[in-house]
């Protein structure tokens, strides 16, 4: 059976799909010693390579909920040093995390071997939810509220934010739930309403709660947990 490159890479786990099409459009990937293009369909049972090592389809799914610590960034390489969130797990299989939560922020982060589920969470048009407890250096107002519940414009990023649900749970805590994943969004967002973050902490993503987890600690989903997101995923 034939399926497009691409969707080879992501479900060999070895990358997303759009991760895969930056690999093909740099020629990287070859199949049987010939280099592929963008929608080139292969044999599922093709040996692939990428940079000249043969991808090896991981067997094992892998699933974890990790609790990324301030200060570490949530990609697979850091410039700045070695400060990523694959070198400070060390997992042992091929892992790779699912989105983004910026250096300065810590909380539930996703890492799998899945690119199919790697590739649906990352689709902005499925509206799935992200909630944070967040602390700013003024008092949280009725108006602040207002604000951020019914959209800003992000100049910055020629983007007006989605309506949200915000929650006033302390002076200067609020919580907030986003279905959108734009860059900083929430410090933007506060900046835009005159105050800064002082703490920004992820405590969920859709039905998956961070729960009794501390920094640096990661764990496997529940059976519940895993069938819910698959079927909120639709790929069950």
């Amino acid at each position: 059976m034939d399926i497009r490159i691409n969707k080879w890479l992501s479900q060999a786990g070895y990358c997303s799909r759009r991760a895969a099409d930056e690999l093909i459009s740099q020629g990287r990937v070859t199949v049987d010693g010939r280099i592929v293009s963008a929608g080139d369909r292969i044999d599922e049972n093709a040996t692939v390579f990428v940079d000249g090592k043969q991808v090896v389809k991981e067997e094992d799914e892998v699933l974890i909920a990790f609790y990324k610590p301030r200060g570490i960034v949530s990609t697979t390489t850091d410039k700045q040093g070695k400060n990523n969130v694959i070198d400070f797990l060390n997992y042992k299989k091929r892992i790779y995390p699912i989105g983004r939560l910026d250096k300065d922020s810590e909380g539930l982060l996703f890492l799998t071997n899945n690119g199919e589920v790697m590739n649906r969470m990352i689709k902005a048009d499925l509206h799935h939810e992200k909630e944070y407890i967040v602390g700013i250096n003024k008092p949280v107002t009725e108006e602040f509220l207002e604000t951020m519940r019914n959209g800003i414009f992000l100049k910055e990023l020629n983007k007006t934010t989605a309506k949200c649900k915000v929650e006033k749970l302390s002076d200067k805590t609020f919580k907030i739930v986003l279905i959108q994943g734009m860059n900083r969004q929430i410090r933007r967002m506060c900046e835009f309403c005159g105050c800064k973050v002082t703490k920004l902490k992820r405590v969920r993503i859709m039905n998956v709660l961070l729960g009794n987890l501390l920094p640096g600690q990661y764990r496997n989903l529940t059976r519940a947990e895993y069938d819910e997101l698959m079927k909120e995923l639709g790929l069950k």
